[in-house]
């Protein structure tokens, strides 16, 4: 039998990872080609989306770029492209259906990032805010949780696998999608 500690704590604080190994750089992480598995589970936990993602990383210091492709089990594509500032730990974001900047910190195996993305729901654009945790499995697996909230009510979460296939690119970046800006 496997016993499992009850911590009394009101929620994780990034700084808990600092110890932790593999220490997770997005910079070598997400470089080259990666491939990601995920669900959007809605606020009652059942599973509302499966999607695939083909994932194009590049860095030239301390900025990057992330060009998304998503392939949802409906036959929805979707597209994303991040550019990405790096400032020691803290990163920042932007991308076309972000609203604003989106903050993070990275300690040991783990990055903390908080956004909000206008979404659309049934013809109206809704603002979602993200939290998301990254953890670093390995030097080519990581796991993605995020908690989606609306008015501060949990309205989702979303769980991703991401596994680096390859630090060479597989494909060029999309048109409009590169390092010194663009969305």
């Amino acid at each position: 039998m496997v016993s499992i500690p009850f911590i009394a704590a009101c929620s994780a604080n990034i700084d808990d990872y600092s110890e932790v190994k593999p220490e997770l750089d997005l910079s070598e992480f997400f470089n080259g080609h990666l491939e990601a598995y995920g669900i959007v589970q809605d606020f009652k936990g059942k599973v509302s989306r499966r999607f695939t993602a083909d994932i194009l990383g590049q860095w030239n210091g301390d900025k990057g770029v992330l060009d998304e492709q998503f392939i949802f089990a409906d036959g929805e594509i979707q597209h994303r492209c991040w550019n990405l500032n790096k400032s020691g730990k803290n990163y920042t974001g932007t991308a076309g259906d972000v609203v604003g900047e989106a903050k993070g910190k990275v300690a040991g195996n783990a990055l903390n990032w908080s956004y909000v993305l206008s979404v659309p729901v049934e013809g109206k654009y809704w603002d979602i805010s993200l939290n998301d945790w990254m953890y670093l499995v390995d030097e080519n697996n990581l796991i993605n949780r995020a908690k989606m909230s609306k008015f501060g009510l949990e309205v989702g979460q979303i769980t991703l696998y991401i596994r680096k296939v390859s630090s060479q690119a597989h494909r060029p970046l999309t048109k409009g999608c590169n390092i010194e800006g663009g969305h």
